[in-house]
């Protein structure tokens, strides 16, 4: 079930840490966002370890569509409305830094980056549309109605966007990691202070960055309660047509559109993890009809965490945390996401000011709807009567019958048929699985 990425790209293989070591920087975590946030310290001068529980970029960062943009659905309109015109004008800016920023990396390596117009396509909701036109006009951002889109979807329009970006991030990753001190199947059990402890080794760090996807410490930052996590699931035909831009419904459960090369790539059938899905059977049903022709060459899944208010977290751990940081909630955006953490967290460890941080702090206010979602999920699957739970939090797990795994509603977590971690924030195995 390897992703389009992984089917194409042969990434660089690190050495497992053994003993102790010490470091600047440590950074838990080998995804896109730990790698960036590596490749900008490594630039200063600075001494940065990566830890990485298996390989780099098998994660999130190997399943994603790999979208470059600052069209992240109609948040602008959400966050308008809710959060008022300095914060969406923030977002707006830091995530068009982000673009910006990978547009100057990317221009020195062979990554397959190419500019893409984005659009957020509604199947009935015209209005949603107009109000999400109307918010980005008062933050000063380019935008347009579209009527005529090239996708098999029967809509109301759409809000395009032009010259985004999309790209092979496993051909980005391989080019960054050359020059980063990387330490790969070395999984961190436990934190002592600013010391990392895994299976065969340790390392103390001046400053210490979680970029593990979902924060596994679960002492500091409530996360537990401000993050869960969201299953989607992602198929690549060969044979299909070029949609010619990069395309999202706007009710988050709807379907994706992009083109890799000769290929199309179609997203769908998300999820909260650990409830029911049709995972790549819509998808499957969708492209039989509208593509007879076509011949799916991969699928694959993706798995996301999610925010309170829709803007990732990025920052301090906690207001209590001085030298311990963490990169989580990119909301589906995880390359820009990953880029955005980046530049911020660079910027602290350097001591420079950075007019975001505020934006993005994880130490923000969390009294948000889907806070009383979080929360009653996991009392209910706490109560929940089951041989079979997370070591996590102790949360029910549920059988996901289509991808052979048992998955957590509460946070997230997931694990093979013997109860081997897949997904975190769960440290670890199940014990006695087959007790």
């Amino acid at each position: 079930m390897d992703s389009i990425w992984q089917s194409t790209v042969e990434l660089p293989k690190f050495s497992r840490l053994t003993g102790k070591k010490k470091t600047d920087v440590l950074i838990i975590g080998g995804g896109m966002a730990g790698l960036l946030t590596a490749y900008m310290l490594n630039q200063e001068g600075t001494d940065c370890i990566i830890l990485e529980k298996n390989k780099i970029c098998s994660g999130t960062t190997g399943n994603t569509t790999a979208k470059i943009t600052f069209q992240h659905g109609l948040i602008y309109s959400q966050l308008l409305k809710n959060e008022g015109i300095y914060t969406a004008k923030k977002y707006l800016e830091a995530n068009r830094t982000a673009l910006k920023k990978y547009e100057k990396i990317c221009s020195n390596i062979e990554c397959d980056f190419e500019y893409k117009d984005s659009y957020i396509y509604s199947l009935n909701n015209k209005n949603k549309l107009e109000a999400e036109l109307s918010a980005l006009g008062k933050i000063g951002c380019r935008a347009e109605f579209s009527e005529n889109i090239k996708i098999p979807v029967k809509n109301v329009g759409a809000v395009k966007i032009p010259r985004q970006a999309q790209f092979n991030p496993l051909k980005f990753a391989v080019d960054i990691s050359n020059k980063l001190n990387i330490y790969e199947n070395s999984f961190v059990r436990e934190m002592r202070g600013n010391t990392a402890v895994t299976d065969s080794g340790a390392i103390t760090a001046d400053h210490v960055i979680v970029t593990t996807h979902f924060p596994f410490i679960n002492k500091h930052g409530s996360y537990f309660l401000k993050l869960y996590q969201n299953r989607s699931y992602i198929i690549a035909l060969e044979n299909a047509d070029d949609v010619d831009g990069i395309y999202l419904d706007e009710s988050g459960m709807g379907m994706s559109f992009r083109n890799y090369k000769q290929y199309l790539l179609i997203g769908g059938g998300a999820h909260r993890t650990g409830t029911k899905s049709s995972c790549w059977n819509g998808l499957r049903r969708f492209a039989d009809i509208n593509y007879p022709n076509a011949r799916e060459i991969c699928h694959w899944a993706a798995q996301d965490c999610m925010s309170l208010d829709n803007m990732p977290y990025i920052g301090r751990y906690s207001k209590s945390t001085v030298n311990l940081y963490t990169a989580s909630g990119f909301n589906k955006w995880g390359m820009t996401g990953a880029m955005l953490s980046a530049i911020l967290l660079s910027d602290m460890i350097m001591g420079r000011k950075n007019e975001f941080f505020k934006t993005f702090s994880p130490s923000r206010e969390f009294l948000k709807p889907q806070l009383l979602v979080n929360s009653f999920e996991s009392t209910k699957n706490l109560l929940t009567i089951s041989k079979k739970r997370c070591p996590h939090l102790g949360c029910a797990l549920k059988w996901n019958r289509d991808e052979h795994s048992w998955d957590c509603p509460c946070h997230g977590s997931r694990f093979d048929e013997m109860g081997k971690v897949l997904d975190n924030p769960a440290n670890g195995n199940i014990e006695n699985f087959l007790l």
